[in-house]
């Protein structure tokens, strides 16, 4: 196997001694050999020898409750210091290797390619500034990490890149791993697990950090990077208004199933962003204060500006309407009138810094101009004065909750019970109609009047900070015209879109003809401008008909989609809420984008960056450009170089994988009747609200069986004993019957010729690598009763037959054999999540075994476990 990098072994290893230094000064000697001993024959078990494994699980077993927390602590911190060390070595340009997929020269790479297809100068340019990629940050709960935690990590990473700039004999290196080795420290003595659930707004300002500390700096940086690369190959350089990637947010605005979030909730995340907006460009402002001295400028601005130092008499101007805003958004957010007039229109920013550039420009300065200004405008291209619009999305059955007690209060009759024809006709009567739908002393249900209350936000100036308003559970054209209606009769006058999701194995097979009924109403037709988002779900998807049917559902609703949308003359961009595991739908970026059909990401892409995705991807500057540059690229790449369509013998044999794959999933989740009582068993799917991960509820509703569970808990769950099952159930069965037909070259075929099953495959892979049956199998013996075991031996078993069906697909005697990246992050982890999982599994036993309340020292144990073994993962849900 390949060694891995020598200089991030060195990383790993000088963090590791400042972690044992500290828990050494902290705890003693001894506790520190303890954690070494655990850790040794932990990777002496990993050989697969039993008697080593049974020597590891006798020194778990003997850890007294006292020792519990000190040693899971140590391997959790160990694994959060090995991921930080992974992440920042992976843009360090000390590094000995590059990245199989050559992220960091994707762009540079990609434009000889497009220039031999003939797209080169003027027109590559406008193709990079049309992209049309928008990120979704969501605060779905999987970020495990305390938001003091990462700011600490953050600040290791930035040191670790300090020490990589520096020669070795450099003399300020001992300053920097002293700082590194205080920090640790820091960390250590910071308790790791969350004793409140955080907040809505607490997740919103988690997002807007995400926006200060890093992608604040990385799309100026990553906009000049493209413009070297462009002028490089003799195109002209991205207009100062160009912007190819842009944000969004659902945290403050995501009220589906969660009741944390209501109007007031949205009100402040709305007014939290203007003050947040507001100040960072007023850092802005003081930099290019004190940087534009100038005395020279044009005759215009002059006329405009007339002192001796006219741009900063202009930013003056600036700095005091921004004050101005910063000071009306603080009010309005803790429920205070302000009669301050503030900033809320983009252009009233935009002018005065464009004016001093073209200033600048005009007298021969254009070095000065393109410097921190052409930044500060960049930025204000791209994020404006809302800083990140926030989407609105709610559960359909809460509009018509609202029409059926309007129509009650004025004696319509029962709207739930209509037709559809009868609602599409009552819909369009209403919003034709002149008098207002709302009466004045209507006294409507509480759950009623917050969806209204919230619609009445959108109305306020301050609702021009959202984008659009989602609806899940989406099935016929009412639901939106519905959310048309509801959002007119509350005063929202312009026309903010409406986004259906369809995220069920039905809802997607039936989005086509939906939409098409909708696309068909000419109100509608005029409502929109023919333009129209829609929303494909891969969580509900997936956990509803397994992860096999699921892609391929929802390759085919897009390809559907796209065909009724150019048939019927629409714009039609899709919006793909994929999450962090693959099991959600996620998976390595420019894969997932070339994967889709050719053709269905011309009307540009729009992607959900949910939990702890955001953190990896995007938490340091230098990570989130290269990041900004994979989307864009993979985006240009899929409209402008389209992979090959699939042929009918593919597309069938994928119908039949995906067929075969429900059925069998299906059978298992649904109709085997100890199936949920084993889950619930041999996961800490119980235990897992302990660990106050988000705002939202884990379970939809009280009771019931998974249909009622989010798809995050679900995935959590099994990811914690190693199984992995929402990823690949169905899937062996699936690829066993196209084998045993003799269909294998076929599989094979597909495999090297299709990008979409190709990454299916591929990421296929990638969890299997993850997954291990013996620890899965070590849960179940403590904590399945066993009557129930054998369905877990049948489970496990399922599990080596996929691997090994992947394994002859691929033509591979192991897997990850061309990842050795993956292999060998893997490898280095394994002997630190080993004893966390066998550990869980014991505290587990415990706690369900106790007629007594469990101790503290047990209870915090268990909670550190589940966030180590996340980290170790890499992913949580």
């Amino acid at each position: 196997m390949k060694e891995i990098d020598a200089l991030l072994r060195d990383k790993v290893r000088m963090l590791g001694n400042a972690l044992g230094h500290t828990i050494r000064n902290d705890l003693g000697e001894t506790t520190l050999e303890q954690i070494e001993t655990i850790r040794k024959q932990a990777k002496k078990a990993r050989a697969g020898d039993a008697a080593e494994r049974d020597k590891l699980l006798a020194l778990l077993k003997g850890l007294s409750d006292d020792n519990l927390v000190p040693v899971v602590r140590g391997f959790n911190q160990f694994l959060n210091l090995a991921n930080l060390a992974e992440q920042q070595h992976d843009i360090s340009w000390r590094k000995e290797s590059i990245d199989a997929d050559q992220a960091d020269t994707m762009f540079r790479d990609l434009i000889p390619r497009l220039a031999e297809a003939g797209i080169s100068g003027t027109e590559l340019t406008e193709k990079v500034a049309s992209a049309n990629v928008e990120l979704v940050l969501t605060a779905h709960p999987t970020e495990v990490t305390r938001r003091t935690l990462i700011q600490k990590y953050d600040e290791v990473s930035h040191l670790l890149q300090a020490r990589d700039d520096l020669r070795d004999e450099h003399p300020t290196l001992p300053a920097i791993e002293e700082k590194i080795a205080r920090l640790i420290d820091e960390i250590w003595h910071t308790d790791e697990i969350r004793k409140v659930r955080p907040t809505a707004v607490d997740e919103a300002k988690w997002g807007f950090a995400v926006i200060e500390n890093s992608l604040w700096y990385a799309i100026p940086a990553m906009l000049r990077s493209m413009n070297q690369d462009l002028i490089s190959h003799d195109a002209p350089p991205l207009a100062l208004d160009a912007v190819p990637i842009r944000f969004s947010s659902w945290m403050g605005g995501d009220r589906d199933g969660n009741p944390n979030v209501t109007s007031t909730v949205t009100e402040e995340v709305l007014y939290l962003a203007r003050w947040m907006a507001a100040d960072l460009y007023l850092r802005d402002i003081e930099v290019l204060g004190s940087q534009l001295s100038m005395y020279a400028a044009t005759s215009e601005f002059k006329e405009k500006y007339p002192g001796h130092e006219p741009y900063r008499d202009c930013l003056h101007g600036l700095r005091t309407r921004l004050e101005q805003t910063r000071e009306w958004a603080q009010a309005n957010a803790r429920g205070q009138h302000c009669e301050i007039e503030p900033l809320l229109d983009d252009e009233e920013l935009i002018a005065p810094l464009q004016a001093c550039y073209d200033s600048l420009v005009g007298c021969g300065m254009q070095s000065i101009a393109d410097g921190e200004l052409q930044d500060t405008l960049r930025r204000a291209a791209c994020f404006g004065l809302p800083l990140v619009r926030l989407d609105v999305r709610q559960e359909s059955t809460r509009h018509s909750a609202v029409l059926s007690e309007l129509c009650e209060f004025y004696g319509w009759g029962n709207y739930l019970e209509w037709s559809e024809d009868k609602k599409q006709e009552f819909l369009l009567k209403e919003l034709a109609s002149q008098r207002p739908l709302i009466p004045e002393f209507w006294e409507p249900s509480e759950e009623v009047a917050e969806v209204l209350a919230t619609t009445r936000v959108l109305a306020q100036p301050i609702g021009q900070g959202v984008t659009c308003y989602i609806i899940s559970m989406a099935s016929e054209p009412s639901d939106i015209l519905s959310v048309a209606l509801l959002l007119q009769a509350s005063g929202v006058r312009h026309k903010l879109p409406v986004v259906p999701l369809f995220e069920t194995l039905s809802d997607l097979e039936q989005s086509g003809p939906r939409m098409e009924k909708l696309w068909q109403v000419p109100w509608y037709r005029d409502y929109s401008g023919s333009r129209q988002q829609v929303m494909i779900g891969y969580s509900d998807s997936s956990k509803d008909a397994g992860q096999l049917a699921a892609v391929w559902a929802q390759y085919q609703a897009q390809e559907t989609l796209s065909r009724v949308a150019r048939e019927q003359g629409y714009t039609l961009r899709l919006f793909h809420g994929r999450g962090g595991t693959v099991g959600r739908g996620g998976g390595p970026a420019q894969r997932a984008i070339l994967a889709q059909p050719p053709g269905s990401v011309s009307g540009g892409l729009r992607v959900t960056e949910q939990g702890e995705m955001i953190r990896f991807k995007f938490g340091l500057p230098e990570i989130a450009e290269r990041n900004l540059k994979v989307y864009i690229s993979a985006v240009l790449e899929a409209n402008l170089l389209p992979p090959t369509a699939p042929n009918k013998e593919w597309r069938d044999t994928m119908s039949e994988l995906a067929s075969s794959g429900v059925t069998s999933y299906r059978a298992m989740v649904r109709e085997n009747p100890d199936f949920v009582s084993y889950f619930r068993a041999a996961t800490p799917e119980q235990e897992l609200g302990k660990l106050s991960l988000g705002s939202r509820p884990a379970r939809r509703r009280s009771g019931g069986g998974i249909e009622t569970l989010r798809a995050i808990p679900w995935i959590f769950a099994w990811t914690q004993i190693r199984l992995m099952l929402p990823a690949w159930l169905g899937a062996d069965t699936a690829l066993s019957d196209q084998i045993d037909r003799g269909k294998l070259a076929t599989l094979r075929t597909m495999y090297s010729e299709w990008p979409f099953f190709r990454t299916y495959i591929d990421m296929l892979e990638m969890v299997l690598s993850k997954a291990d049956g013996e620890v899965a199998g070590y849960y179940e013996a403590l904590l399945v009763e066993p009557d129930m075991q054998p369905l877990g031996h049948v489970l496990r078993e399922r599990l080596k037959n996929v691997t090994a069906r992947v394994l002859q697909v691929k033509e591979q005697s192991e897997l990850l054999e061309d990842n050795h990246a993956l292999q060998q992050s893997i490898q280095v982890r394994d002997p630190y999540t080993d004893p966390l999982h066998y550990l869980q599994a014991e505290l587990l036993f415990r706690e369900r075994q106790s007629a007594d309340v469990i101790s503290t020292e047990v209870e915090k144990a268990l909670m550190v476990t589940m966030a180590g073994i996340a980290a170790g993962m890499r992913n949580t849900g």
